[in-house]
């Protein structure tokens, strides 16, 4: 039996922008409960559960999710390296990163890729299929999951196998990768057969990897050896050299490697593969009522038929619907035909070119002591619902252009107002001029929440000078 270590390298970067308005740029769609309780981060983890030779993972995530990624990991009880990316470089830069990583860790480490943002119904036989590939790996060769097709469909690229290889029962070489075809192409796939989805995921000696990415973009990896020389730990994070990294070239790993090399070949994998690419693939793999309708949160229905509703705030009701998406939040809702949904990225650029909040962040957003959320706001007045870990605290900071009232509704606050450090309980409040060093802390063993107005001439996020901080931030 091979001893091979397998190093899990799961790749938590990018948007997902297919899936607003629940999925922003600053919570992605890798870091939702989409197909159960667990987020699609913790599911990824969860799925190396069973596989013996799997080390502890490396997450690459970008540096603005960082606390996210790491408090949901703490949430399962899971142990990972995470590395930050200070600027995005496409997938194949990520890896050499995570492969020089893995290789001052382990002796001849096997990567395994695992994009954050996949759903795996079967578990155990992505397990077996992952062994299965495992001496093909072991022996050089770089190993692609090809998902067996179970319908024509025109969202993913496409793998032709080609020979099996000598020894082996279930690997076969690579004839060809095929972009995302039309709909009558893609039929064509299906009835022809040897075809399957490119799903992302591979398995390949990490120096077998280096060495390709050397042969075919050597300017790629020179960069990524010198962020990865450059990089620094801080706190429970590897952060790589933004300017090291930056000098790399962007692209995926398909098209700097895969598509290229000699030794690329393919296992097929059935196992209730899905990377929930859009809100029709969420429809899909939904529990539908009667009308083929998904209904979830407060929805109320009338003559709607093969729907996808979500309500997340409030009540959405819908009569005469046919084929639709609708999908409320708090700040926006979305309406689209479901044949259409792939559309959506196209709204969101358009928010992102009006510079609108609604494309990167949601009404409440998260920071590593807990959360807030804007209530109410106007010209010179903001009104935000805090809610505080237990144990936690916020930066030691001072606003050029605001003052602040806090008001604690629930729990215990410790409060640094100036040079005065004061216990604050339920019903009981404090105002802090502007310019007036503060810091505000948790020291109960319950949730903080108060209630804080904002008033000046500028309210902006950006107007904090932040004096000292638990969690090494800058900004943010």
């Amino acid at each position: 039996m091979s001893r091979s270590v397998i190093v899990p390298v799961i790749l938590a970067g990018g948007s997902g922008t297919r899936l607003w308005p629940l999925s922003r740029s600053l919570y992605p769609k890798q870091l939702l409960p989409l197909a159960n309780e667990q987020t699609m981060l913790q599911n990824t983890v969860s799925r190396l559960a069973g596989v013996e030779q799997a080390a502890t993972p490396l997450v690459i995530c970008n540096t603005e999710h960082r606390f996210l990624v790491a408090e949901q990991l703490r949430e399962m009880g899971a142990e990972a390296a995470i590395l930050l990316e200070p600027v995005g470089r496409n997938t194949a830069p990520a890896v050499a990163i995570a492969a020089l990583e893995a290789l001052d860790r382990y002796d001849e480490p096997v990567l395994l890729i695992l994009p954050a943002d996949h759903v795996v119904d079967n578990e155990a036989e992505f397990r077996r299929v992952l062994l299965a590939g495992l001496a093909s790996a072991e022996a050089g060769g770089l190993l692609t999951f090809g998902i067996t097709p179970h319908r024509p469909e025109t969202g993913y690229g496409y793998i032709r196998k080609g020979a099996r290889l000598e020894g082996e029962d279930e690997v076969y070489r690579v004839e060809r990768f095929v972009e995302k075809p039309d709909a009558a192409t893609a039929s064509g796939y299906l009835a022809e057969g040897g075809y399957y989805w490119n799903s992302g995921m591979f398995l390949f000696k990490a120096a077998r990897y280096l060495e390709e990415l050397e042969k075919f973009v050597p300017a790629m990896l020179a960069a990524c050896r010198e962020a990865h020389a450059r990089l620094r730990r801080d706190l429970d994070f590897i952060c790589l050299d933004r300017e090291a990294l930056a000098q790399s070239p962007s692209d995926s790993i398909d098209y700097a490697v895969m598509e290229k090399t000699a030794a690329a070949c393919v296992i097929p994998l059935d196992c209730g593969w899905s990377d929930i690419g859009s809100w029709a693939a969420l429809w899909e793999r939904g529990a539908r009522d009667a009308n083929g309708n998904v209904l979830k949160g407060e929805v109320v229905v009338k003559d709607v038929k093969d729907c996808y509703l979500q309500a997340t705030s409030r009540l959405v009701a819908a009569v005469g619907l046919t084929d639709h998406v609708v999908v409320e939040t708090a700040d926006a809702v979305l309406v689209a035909a479901r044949e259409r949904v792939q559309e959506v990225k196209a709204i969101v650029d358009a928010l992102k070119a009006r510079q609108r909040e609604e494309a990167v962040l949601h009404r409440r957003v998260y920071r590593p002591w807990g959360s807030y959320e804007c209530i109410d706001r106007a010209e010179r007045f903001q009104v935000k619902r805090i809610v505080v870990n237990p144990g936690a605290r916020l930066s030691l900071q001072a606003h050029h252009h605001r003052a602040e009232h806090w008001v604690v509704v629930k729990g215990t606050a410790t409060v640094t107002n100036g040079g005065q450090e004061t216990v604050l309980t339920e019903n009981q409040s404090t105002y802090i001029p502007i310019g007036v060093t503060h810091r505000l802390a948790n020291p109960g063993l319950i949730p903080l929440e108060l209630i804080e107005v904002q008033s000046g001439s500028y309210l902006g996020e950006d107007d904090i000078v932040r004096l000292d901080d638990i969690y090494g931030r800058k900004d943010g």
